[in-house]
């Protein structure tokens, strides 16, 4: 039996919370820069990559032994 959770999962909120903290450094290093726009669109690509690896470390599949991998992980 295969369980689906959907809606807000407990996981979730880190990674709500440490988004919302790389967006809040983005537009106070984007008013230091006095270019809160580049701060935004950097806090955006930080945040991709903050969600790759949170998700990859909360992992469900951690140690799985795949034979047709071909090496692009996190």
């Amino acid at each position: 039996m295969t369980s689906t959770r959907k809606g807000w999962t407990r996981g979730h909120t880190g990674w709500a919370f440490g988004t919302a903290l790389i967006f809040t450094l983005g537009i106070v290093f984007g008013l230091i820069w006095s270019n809160v726009l580049l701060g935004v669109v950097l806090a955006g690509a930080v945040s991709i990559g903050w969600l790759m690896a949170y998700e990859s470390w909360r992992g469900r599949n951690v140690g799985l032994d795949n034979r047709d991998d071909d090496g692009a992980q996190l």
